[in-house]
């Protein structure tokens, strides 16, 4: 297919386009890097600086949209805040405008979101037929889908991926935790009973190509593991499959003084299942977490 990739130099994009480039898949990026894209990929990825470049003429099968700033890089103050919602909900509404001026629309958009969707809802049990709770992260991700399902009005089929904490080496939570972890630094945040949801690279790589490929689904996935856990069993697992030792305990009230509203991300609790994903036939190949572990850091031998 001819896939076009948004967000693709960036933590999940960056893993995504080699796969999609194995499979066989053409690839374009837009990258406000494109030299630098080109260079990665040997020119086997044509690479674009920003939406605008796209002509009505550029034609698609799948466009599959990761674009965003990064949700905990900076504090979320009012000008951080309105870059996120503008990096997400603004350039998708670019992206399905083009849509709908090119005269072939894109079979298929798979469209990033979040389990920020669902806001703090405690040990609640949530899947995709849940509501959401008033506060940020569900505003902003609620606007971004909804821009997202804009291109359903042209044909499209949309597909939201409603992602949690997302486990790799190189990216993401896992990459800032190891070194702490790695000194016997790690610890519950909070009184770390704020459920988890969250998912292994490989997972979320291979239910991003499931859903690309199956022309019945549509609508909102949770990209998440079938088996979510709370903050403090994930730490004590974290060290046991690193032989580290987690003793030591950051209460909420620093978290919240250091972090501000940001700090929900670390204390929000979210006990998210995926029903829809689950339901359509996807089988999790590391649904625990401690194989999820051994399986991203290079410890096992799948």
């Amino acid at each position: 297919m001819r896939i076009l990739l948004t967000g693709g130099s960036g933590f999940l994009g960056s893993h995504l386009c080699p796969l999609l480039l194995k499979e066989g898949h053409h690839v374009t990026i837009v990258s406000r890097q494109p030299m630098k894209i080109f260079t990665r990929y040997d020119g086997m990825v044509r690479a674009l600086r920003r939406l605008t470049d796209l002509t009505i003429d550029d034609h698609f099968d799948a466009v599959i949209n990761l674009s965003g700033e990064g949700i905990a890089d900076q504090p979320w103050t009012h000008p951080r805040k309105l870059a996120l919602y503008t990096s997400r909900v603004n350039f998708t509404e670019e992206l399905v405008d083009w849509m709908r001026r090119t005269p072939k629309p894109p079979k298929v958009l798979l469209s990033g979101s979040a389990i920020g969707w669902y806001g703090v809802q405690g040990a609640e049990i949530l899947d995709e037929d849940s509501t959401g709770q008033e506060e940020f992260t569900h505003h902003l991700c609620h606007d971004w889908e909804k821009a997202a399902l804009a291109a359903g009005k042209l044909g499209v089929r949309v597909c939201l991926l409603r992602t949690g904490v997302v486990l790799a080496r190189k990216g993401g939570m896992l990459r800032r935790m190891l070194p702490v972890f790695g000194l016997n630094l790690g610890g519950r945040l909070g009184d770390g009973e704020q459920w988890m949801s969250w998912i292994g690279l490989q997972d979320w790589l291979s239910a991003v190509m499931f859903l690309l490929a199956d022309e019945r689904l549509q609508g909102p996935f949770n990209l998440t593991s079938p088996q979510p856990v709370s903050n403090a069993e994930f730490t004590e697992v974290m060290a046991h499959t690193l032989k580290r030792r987690a003793f030591l305990h950051v209460p909420g009230t620093m978290l919240r003084l250091l972090m501000g509203e940001m700090s929900v991300l670390m204390l929000g609790s979210q006990r998210v299942l995926p029903s829809r994903l689950l339901s359509a036939g996807f089988s999790f190949r590391t649904p625990e977490l401690q194989k999820a572990l051994e399986t991203e850091l290079g410890m096992s031998g799948t």
